[in-house]
C-alpha cells in the first residue's frame, strides 16, 4: 500500500535515530513515544481471555503480579461454544477493561491449530480446524476493537508446540501450510483487520518467522493486504536488521537502544535502505495515532458484577455434554437421563477441583481474577437437598491425607447419595506455556478414585477440568460426562448451571478426543528432534486424520449433547453468481425444553484429482428453538473456502465438480446431504513440456489436435496389447511427460508440433 501524504510528512519530520527507536519497544510493555508528532507511548499487554496488566516486575510467564481483571474462559472453552455473538461480547468486555486501564493493544487472540493433543499451550488455542479458529478468532478481534482497543492476533505462524519453541523449525509442506496453518490467520486479517499481527518464535522450513520475508511481506502484506503493524513475540528477534528487512515493524521488548544501533549501522553501510525503515516507522506512527484517538473510549470504574455474569454465561456455553445415559432412580423408580440433576437430590460432590478450581492455564495468559467461584459453593447455592463433599485425591504432595483414606471416604459418601458428581482434571503442573505434555492420561489416583466411586454408586457424573483433551478409558462406564475445560473465574457457577439444567448445554468439541495418544495424527512427528519437527501428517490434522483412517475415537470433532433433541430436515443448496453456496435446512426441537444446536456443514468432492479428507468443515451456525419449534438453519460456504492449494501453480484453486455437502451434528453424525455442481471458474493450469500426455489430451482444443497429429503413434500404443492390456497401456501412456513424446512418438511429434500444441493450450510459448 502506497504511503499517504500525511505519513510521508511525518517521516520527514523525524530523524533517522527517532525512526529507528520507534521500531523497538521502550521497555517490556511500552512502545516509544513520538514527541515530534505529539504522540505518547502506548501499552501492549497479554489478554487472550483476560487483561494481564502487570503492576510490578515484568515477565512473559505470568510470574509477576497484575491488576485484578475478569478471567473469562480460555480459548479451549470459548471455542467450544461455537458462538460468534458470545465471543464478540467477551471480546468487547476485554476491550472495555483494557480501555479503562489505559492499555492500547491486547495480545490476543491466539489462533494456532491444535496439531497435537500434547501441545502445552492448547488451552489458549481455539480448534484443530482452521475455519472454526478463523471465524471465532475474527469475532474476538472485532469485539476487542469495538472498544477502540487494538487486538494482536498471534502466533504467526505454525507455532504448534512449546518444546524448543524459540528455535524449532516447523518443516511443513506448502499445501498443509496454506490449507491448515495459515488459513485462520488469513480469515482474521481479511475480515477483522486486527491492529497488529505477532510473529512466532519458531522457524518455518528453516527460516525464523521474524526474518521470513515471504511470510511477513509477500504473503501477509502482498497477498492478504495487511497494512498494519507486525510485532515480534517477546524476545523472538535474533537479527534486528534482517527482521526489519523481512517486514517486522516492532521489536518487543525494548533493548535499551542496543538493536537501534544495529539499524543505524546497517543504514550507514548500505545493507539496509532507509525506505524500509521509513515504512516500518510509519506503520508504528499510525498505530500510535489510532491508539491516541481511541484512548479513554470506555471510562471506569469497571462493572465487576456485569463482567462476572458474562463470564458465567460464557463458562456455561463452553461446557460440552459428552455423555448422558438413561439411569433408574432408586428413590423414585423412574428412568431417565442422569442429567440434569434434581435440586432436591442427595448429592456427593467428590474431587479436589470442586473446591480448589483449575480455571485457567499457566504462563503469559495467567489472570488475577476479580473474584473466583467454586463449583462446590455454587452447587450448594442451587441445591435444596443434602450436598456432601469429599476431596478424593490430593492436588499437591503437600495436601494432607493418605490417598487410600481419601478414596475410601469418597466412596462412602457416594454410597450414601443418590448421585455422585466427581471432579477430575489436570493440575497446574500438567500443562502450561513453556513445555509440552508427555501424555493424555489422567493421574492414576484420580482414575482409582473414579473406580471406587462407581463401585459404590453407578449414578455418577464426571466433570472434567482440563485445558487439552484427556483420555477417557471410563467413557462407557460413566453415565454422564461434562467436559467443562478451564472455565475462567465463573466456571464453578457455569458448571452448577448446567448440572441443574438452568442452562441447557450446547457446547461442541472443536477438537477430537482420541481413544489413544498413539492414534493422533502427529504421534510419530512430535515434538521433533535436533531443532526440526516434521509435519508428516500433511493436511490430515485432527478429524481429517481420524475420519480418513476410519479410526475409532472416544468422541468426534463437533460432538456434544443437549437436554433436548433435534431433528434435521432435508438440506438444500443454492449457488450464487460469485460461486458461493448457501445451505439451508429446517431444524426442529423434538424435546421438552428450549435448546441450542450447532449445525455443521461438511464438504467433500468424490473423485477429486487431489488427495482430500473424507469431509471438511466449511460452515456452521448456532440455532435456538423452543420445544416443538422448527427453525431454518442457514450457512454460507464461500467459494474461496472450497479451494485447495495447488502445488503446480503455487496458488489456491477451486476444482470443478459435484460437491457433496453433509449437514451434521458432528463429523461422524451426518443428518442430511445435498449435492451441488461447482463450475470451473479458475484459469486453466498452464501446460509445459513436463506436463503429461493425459493432461494435454484432456484439453478441449489441444487434445483433439494432438490426437490427430499422433494418430499413428497412438495406434501403435493401442496395438501393444500383447505386452500389456490396452487399458494399462493407455494409463501408462497418459502419465508420460510431453517431452518423452519426442523420443517415443515417432516422426509424428516434432519439437515444433509439440510447442504449437502447448501454445494452443495456454496461449503462450514454451518458457
Amino acid at each position: 500500500m502506497a504511503e499517504s501524504p500525511i505519513q510521508s510528512l511525518s517521516m520527514r519530520s523525524l530523524s533517522t535515530e527517532q525512526k529507528a527507536a520507534l521500531t523497538s519497544g521502550a521497555d517490556f510493555w511500552h512502545t516509544e513515544s513520538c514527541a515530534p508528532l505529539g504522540l505518547p507511548a502506548i501499552m501492549l499487554t497479554d489478554g487472550p481471555h483476560g487483561l494481564r496488566k502487570q503492576t510490578g516486575s515484568t515477565d512473559m510467564l505470568g510470574l509477576g503480579s497484575s491488576v485484578p481483571a475478569t478471567c473469562f474462559p480460555p480459548a479451549v472453552g470459548l471455542g467450544s461454544s461455537w458462538d460468534v455473538d458470545l465471543i464478540h461480547r467477551v471480546g468487547a468486555a476485554l476491550g472495555a477493561e483494557a480501555s479503562i486501564e489505559g492499555v492500547a493493544v491486547l495480545l490476543g487472540p491466539a489462533i494456532n491449530i491444535k496439531r497435537s493433543p500434547l501441545c502445552g499451550r492448547n488451552f489458549e488455542y481455539i480448534s484443530e480446524d482452521p475455519l472454526v479458529a478463523g471465524t471465532l478468532g475474527a469475532a474476538m478481534v472485532e469485539g476487542i476493537q469495538s472498544r477502540a482497543v487494538g487486538a494482536c492476533v498471534k502466533h504467526f505462524a505454525a507455532n504448534n508446540q512449546e518444546t524448543d519453541r524459540m528455535r524449532v523449525s516447523a518443516d511443513v509442506d506448502p499445501r498443509a501450510l496454506h490449507e491448515i496453518y495459515l488459513r485462520a490467520f488469513e480469515q482474521v486479517v481479511r475480515r477483522a483487520e486486527p491492529w497488529m499481527v505477532m510473529c512466532s518464535y519458531n522457524r518455518i522450513n528453516g527460516v525464523p518467522a521474524s526474518q521470513d520475508h515471504w511470510l511477513l511481506t509477500d504473503l501477509l502484506r502482498g497477498q492478504w493486504g495487511f497494512d498494519r503493524v507486525v510485532v515480534s513475540d517477546w524476545g523472538a528477534v535474533s537479527d534486528r536488521v534482517a527482521s526489519l528487512s523481512a517486514g517486522l515493524d516492532l521489536e518487543m521488548p525494548g533493548t535499551a537502544g542496543r538493536t537501534d544501533a544495529q539499524i543505524l549501522a546497517a543504514l550507514a553501510s548500505g545493507t539496509l535502505d532507509e525506505e524500509t525503515l521509513d515504512s516500518a516507522a510509519a506503520r508504528v506512527v499510525t498505530l500510535l495515532r489510532r491508539a491516541a484517538v481511541g484512548a479513554g473510549e470506555v471510562s471506569g470504574p469497571l462493572d465487576v458484577d456485569a463482567h462476572h455474569r458474562l463470564a458465567r454465561e460464557a463458562a456455561a456455553r463452553s461446557i460440552v455434554l459428552l455423555r448422558n445415559e438413561v439411569q433408574r432412580s432408586e428413590t423414585t423408580g423412574d428412568e431417565g437421563a442422569l442429567l440434569p440433576l434434581r435440586p432436591d437430590a442427595r448429592i456427593a460432590v467428590i474431587g479436589a477441583f470442586a473446591e480448589q478450581p483449575r480455571y485457567q492455564g499457566a504462563g503469559s495468559s495467567r489472570i488475577n481474577p476479580t473474584r473466583l467461584d467454586t463449583a462446590l459453593a455454587e452447587i450448594r447455592a442451587l441445591a435444596s437437598g443434602e450436598v456432601s463433599y469429599s476431596p478424593g485425591f490430593r492436588l499437591t504432595p503437600e495436601s494432607v491425607g493418605p490417598a487410600e483414606e481419601l478414596r475410601r471416604d469418597a466412596a462412602e459418601a457416594a454410597s450414601q447419595a443418590e448421585v455422585a458428581v466427581v471432579f477430575l482434571g489436570l493440575g497446574d503442573d500438567a500443562e502450561s506455556e513453556g513445555f509440552d505434555r508427555t501424555g493424555i492420561d489422567l493421574s492414576a489416583d484420580q482414575l482409582a478414585l473414579l473406580d471406587d466411586v462407581l463401585a459404590a454408586n453407578p449414578n455418577t457424573v464426571v466433570v472434567l477440568s482440563n485445558g487439552a483433551v484427556v483420555a477417557l478409558p471410563f467413557a462407557d462406564r460413566v453415565p454422564a460426562i461434562l467436559e467443562a475445560w478451564l472455565g475462567g473465574q465463573a466456571g464453578g457457577g457455569g458448571v452448577a448451571d448446567v448440572l441443574f439444567g438452568r442452562v441447557n448445554p450446547s457446547g461442541r468439541l472443536t477438537e477430537t478426543i482420541p481413544k489413544r495418544l498413539a492414534d493422533s495424527p502427529a504421534y510419530l512427528d512430535f515434538p521433533g528432534e535436533h531443532g526440526h519437527v516434521r509435519y508428516g501428517e500433511g493436511i490430515f490434522v485432527g478429524y481429517r486424520w481420524y475420519d480418513a483412517r476410519e479410526l475409532e475415537v472416544a468422541f468426534p470433532f463437533g460432538h456434544g449433547l443437549s437436554y433436548t433433541t433435534f431433528s434435521y430436515g432435508q438440506a438444500s443448496a443454492a449457488l450464487d453468481e460469485d460461486g458461493n453456496i448457501t445451505v439451508r435446512l429446517p431444524v426442529t426441537n423434538t424435546g421438552a425444553v428450549a435448546g441450542r444446536e450447532v449445525v455443521q456443514a461438511y464438504v467433500s468432492l468424490p473423485g477429486s484429482a487431489v488427495q482430500r479428507p473424507p469431509r471438511e468443515l466449511k460452515g456452521f451456525v448456532v440455532v435456538e428453538a423452543e420445544p416443538g419449534q422448527t427453525v431454518e438453519a442457514e450457512m454460507l460456504i464461500r467459494r474461496e473456502d472450497l479451494a485447495y492449494w495447488d502445488l503446480r501453480i503455487d496458488r489456491w484453486r477451486v476444482e470443478a465438480g459435484t460437491y457433496r455437502i453433509d449437514v451434521a451434528a458432528s463429523s461422524r453424525d451426518i443428518r442430511s446431504s445435498v449435492e451441488v455442481v461447482v463450475p470451473d471458474g479458475d484459469a486453466p493450469i498452464p501446460l509445459n513440456w513436463d506436463s503429461t500426455l493425459g493432461e494435454l489430451m484432456a484439453h478441449p482444443v489441444a487434445g483433439p489436435a494432438l490426437a490427430q497429429a499422433m494418430a499413428g503413434a497412438l495406434e501403435g500404443f493401442a496395438g501393444a496389447g500383447d505386452l500389456m492390456p490396452a487399458g494399462a497401456m493407455a494409463q501408462m501412456a497418459g502419465s508420460l511427460p510431453l517431452r518423452a513424446l519426442l523420443t517415443l512418438g515417432g516422426d509424428a511429434v516434432t519439437p515444433e508440433t509439440l510447442n504449437q500444441l502447448i501454445v494452443l493450450a495456454n496461449g503462450s510459448p514454451r518458457k
